[in-house]
């Protein structure tokens, strides 16, 4: 997009005088691009560049494609790696300078060190492209909310599977439900009650019974 400048700025590019620019205009040698209701006189900053032999500046794009990659719990750590190499290996074989940035926690946890990292870096400016293997490796509930602010802040979102990883999804919803279920039945019963502790070994041998 051409940027448009007041009369005084072109004038010092030029290297000549506000006046000198007025006269040109009365002799038709340079019109300003635009003039407004009140009188300014504003002109194109590429073409003023243009006639004092100056360029626009070449804008470089020092932002870079940042990979993320979680799993829930620890017991997941192969997913994690398996996760990262995919990542890793689509990264290099598309040319990227990338950092790869792994999580662990909850998909309903959002205050995860590498997701709050991740979050800052996308505000910061710094991040060109945001790569996933799948969407819900982001958050459970909510990830619109990044890729919007992703959307904002020009950085492009690339997500390679747009399916799902059945068994790590199955494992991820169930410690995910069990999760919610833990917070509210504490809330209910009290995190120390015997109803609550009964209620959770029940959830658990069934989550375990269904795998």
């Amino acid at each position: 997009m051409n940027k448009i400048i007041p009369i005084g700025q072109a004038a010092k590019i030029l290297g000549v005088h506000v006046q000198t620019l007025r006269n040109w205009e009365k002799s038709g040698k340079l019109k300003p691009d635009s003039i407004s209701p009140g009188g300014t006189r504003r002109y194109s900053l590429e073409h003023i560049l243009s006639l004092s032999g100056k360029t626009l500046p070449v804008q470089t794009d020092n932002r870079y494609t940042v990979a993320y990659a979680r799993v829930s719990s620890h017991d997941q750590k192969e997913d994690l790696k398996r996760q990262s190499q995919v990542l890793e290996l689509y990264c290099a074989e598309h040319g990227y300078e990338y950092e790869l940035i792994t999580d662990l926690g909850s998909g309903m946890n959002y205050y995860k060190k590498g997701l709050t990292s991740l979050i800052n870096k996308i505000l910061s400016n710094e991040v060109k492209r945001l790569v996933l293997t799948h969407k819900d490796r982001l958050l459970r509930f909510g990830a619109e909310l990044i890729f919007s602010i992703c959307e904002a802040k020009g950085v492009e979102v690339v997500i390679i599977n747009s399916g799902e990883d059945k068994p790590s999804f199955e494992e991820d919803l169930a410690k995910d439900v069990l999760e919610i279920i833990t917070v509210f039945s504490a809330r209910l019963y009290g995190s120390r009650s015997k109803k609550n502790k009964k209620l959770l070994e029940k959830i658990k041998e069934a989550a375990e019974a269904d795998r």
